[in-house]
């Protein structure tokens, strides 16, 4: 072994392993896990080459590239950044004059948590969801904390709201209806900074049901002016007598702006006076029965249906007793049969005629009789006058 080792040939092949490992070692050895950093956008940010300091001149590269402008390189082997924009994200790795790596760190950059709008539903009395959207997007992961009180003479203890991160909503289960305000709280939170906002809401006046399901519209046989409706509640409304529902049906020919209402408590009515013959638009919604500060929940989906209409068939002319058959064994009995009718037809015709002549004639003479006696009496009293003259004529002066 010795003798193996005092070889020319062996003695190189150790010293070129020994130089080439040794940059390996030594780059797992020094080098820092990397890791994340937040910074502001538009504003100066400062990545340090590692936790201490350094003071041999340090190179350092973004994305395996080297730095872009706009940057310096302190004395300390820091690197900063100046008025910073989405394109300065990424990976940054510093290494010393030699080549090897020190430090790895990512970089992100955004903006801290601003003012959030908050909204709420109600889809009923045991169930509030509240959702929010930022005012300004920050482009940074963020975490959501919520709650809600109620006020009943003074704040009570909050109750938290189940958040829903992916959606930005959170939910309360079972909320005091009965109090009159309720105070809902929601914080944003991510790597720059944190923020809350606050809402005060009156559960009665956002207390709006989903749209009733299952709508059905159906035709009435026999009866071409009418439809019948029919509904379901909808899943999220507790289906017991302790929270009525007040239903509103709409309707229209199709192709009309005006719409025809009626309101029911009901889950199903009939329409008495559709428009015969015409297809028909109809929507159903609903609301709180009891509490009237509640609101109408959206209409439900288009339904459309024509009412029940009269089908007329068209005989088969083959089992009509009328119908010539060139095929038939029998021509002349059909064609006998077509005769009679049809010479029933002509004699009801000569029926008419007669009985129309005979209307003709009588008003004819009926006039003629008139104007001859008038005529006989105006000649009798023409006479009468002549006589009277004469008589007074002879009469002795």
């Amino acid at each position: 072994m010795p003798g193996l080792l005092s070889n020319p040939v062996c003695l190189t092949v150790i010293w070129f392993l020994s130089w080439s490992l040794h940059p390996s070692y030594a780059q797992i050895w020094t080098d820092e896990v990397s890791d994340v950093q937040y910074g502001r956008l538009d504003s100066n940010v400062t990545l340090a080459c590692g936790k201490s300091q350094i003071r041999t001149p340090v190179v350092w590269h973004h994305n395996h590239s080297s730095v872009f402008l706009w940057h310096q390189v302190t004395s300390n082997g820091s690197l900063s950044l100046f008025h910073v924009d989405q394109s300065a994200q990424g990976n940054y790795s510093c290494y010393d004059d030699s080549g090897l790596l020190l430090h790895s760190v990512t970089l992100r950059l955004g903006y801290p948590p601003g003012q959030l709008s908050i909204s709420c539903q109600v889809p009923n009395h045991t169930h509030v969801r509240c959702s929010w959207r930022q005012s300004i997007k920050t482009f940074l992961p963020a975490k959501y904390n919520a709650s809600i009180r109620g006020k009943e003479g003074e704040w009570r203890e909050s109750r938290p709201c189940i958040v829903d991160l992916t959606n930005k909503h959170c939910d309360v289960q079972d909320p005091s209806y009965w109090q009159t305000i309720h105070r809902v709280g929601v914080t944003e939170t991510n790597a720059l900074g944190s923020h809350t906002d606050f809402v005060a809401i009156r559960l009665s006046k956002l207390l709006k049901p989903d749209p009733p399901q299952a709508v059905s519209v159906q035709e009435v046989e026999g009866y071409p002016t009418k439809l019948r409706v029919s509904w379901k509640n909808p899943t999220s409304w507790p289906d017991d007598t302790f929270f009525p529902l007040l239903f509103q049906v709409r309707y229209r020919p199709q192709g009309s702006h005006h719409w025809s209402e009626i309101s029911t408590t009901y889950d199903e009515l009939e329409i008495s006076d559709a428009l015969a013959g015409h297809s028909h638009q109809v929507q159903v919604r609903a609301r709180d029965d009891v509490d009237s500060e509640s609101q109408w929940s959206e209409w439900s989906h288009l339904s459309v249906l024509t009412p029940w209409q009269a089908t007329y068939t068209t005989p088969d002319p083959s089992e009509d007793p009328t119908f010539f058959n060139p095929f038939s064994t029998e021509p002349v009995a059909t064609y006998e049969t077509r005769g009679l009718q049809g010479d029933e037809g002509n004699l009801g015709l000569v029926i008419l005629l007669v009985l129309f002549s005979i209307f003709i004639l009588t008003t004819v003479l009926s006039l003629i009789f008139v104007i001859w006696l008038r005529q006989k009496r105006h000649d009798h009293a023409t006479k009468q006058e002549l006589a009277s003259m004469v008589k007074m004529k002879s009469i002795p002066i």
